[in-house]
């Protein structure tokens, strides 16, 4: 593999940069993004508070222009025709990676579709950053965003990951990280492994290794919990028995509205089941509302 020396770091008009930042030590910013950020002639940002502290940071006046999930469709237009148009634009969120739970993904969408120039500049992202020190999930997992607020979904999911064999890699709040811990554990064997990072390359950064039972214990005795969590739990590779998979259909199927009697002929055919019991089972979860 061959390097690109600094000469060939120059920026092409008409395209659209998408650069990873910090997650918080400013020392991960690359050279080749501090070049590229200092060149163009607008940055789009999620958040231009925050992204104007990083450019004084780094000495760059480039101009700022919000891209966040309440605005970004309506700007998408106005920057496809300045791209279209010759102009050099950054695409930057908060933190980390832009358009892995972060504004950006209907910009980037359009300027590949319209067949304009796309430049990934690749950095700092907090779901590789974990997975690199978890110790499992390096090469198969699943990244969601952030877990699901219900707890109902919450437990649809940790099920789904019993018989996953990708890690499950998600973002969590200080608020509600307790919540989606006790929700795995309902569902999730205690000692299934579990790797969390906290404040992931800030000051106050915290690794905790360990299994879902003891990790939910230990962030419950803290008096306050704050920062950002990045949680991965590993692979589950249960065999789901018969009876689970012959329930699983019965739910999937009555939720696609099909009848009690398509339910039950579809049970028998796909699962193998008798006719008596594929329809006691389509009873049990119709009657339920399940």
């Amino acid at each position: 593999m061959s390097l690109q020396p600094e000469e060939k770091w120059r920026v092409l008009s008409g395209a659209l940069y998408v650069i990873a930042t910090p997650l918080g030590n400013l020392g991960d910013l690359s050279e080749r993004a501090i070049s590229v950020l200092s060149e163009v002639e607008l940055i789009a940002c999620e958040d231009t508070r925050r992204t104007g502290s990083l450019l004084k940071h780094l000495g760059i006046k480039s101009r700022l222009k919000s891209l966040n999930k309440f605005n970004e469709e309506s700007r998408i237009d106005e920057l496809l025709q300045r791209i279209a148009a010759g102009d050099k634009i950054a695409l930057v969120s908060d933190a980390g990676t832009p358009c892995l739970s972060d504004p950006g993904e209907r910009l980037v969408k359009r300027v590949a579709n319209e067949g304009l120039t796309l430049v990934p500049l690749p950095g700092p992202s907090a779901p590789i950053t974990l997975l690199s020190v978890a110790g499992f999930g390096g090469s198969d997992f699943r990244f969601i965003g952030f877990a699901p607020r219900e707890n109902s979904k919450r437990q649809q999911l940790f099920e789904a990951q019993r018989y996953s064999e990708s890690a499950l890699v998600f973002f969590e709040s200080p608020k509600r990280i307790l919540k989606v811990l006790e929700s795995a554990c309902e569902v999730l064997a205690l000692d299934t492994p579990l790797c969390i990072g906290r404040e992931l390359t800030k000051l106050h950064e915290e690794i905790l290794h360990g299994t879902l039972g003891e990790l939910f214990e230990e962030l419950t005795q803290r008096d306050k919990l704050y920062g950002e969590f990045t949680v991965a739990i590993e692979a589950g590779r249960e065999e789901r028995t018969a009876a689970e998979d012959a329930e699983k259909w019965a739910r999937a199927l009555l939720a696609k509205g099909l009848s009690r009697r398509d339910t039950r002929d579809l049970l028998v055919e796909m699962q193998g089941l008798g006719s008596r019991d594929a329809y006691k089972l389509v009873l049990e979860f119709s009657e339920s509302g399940d």
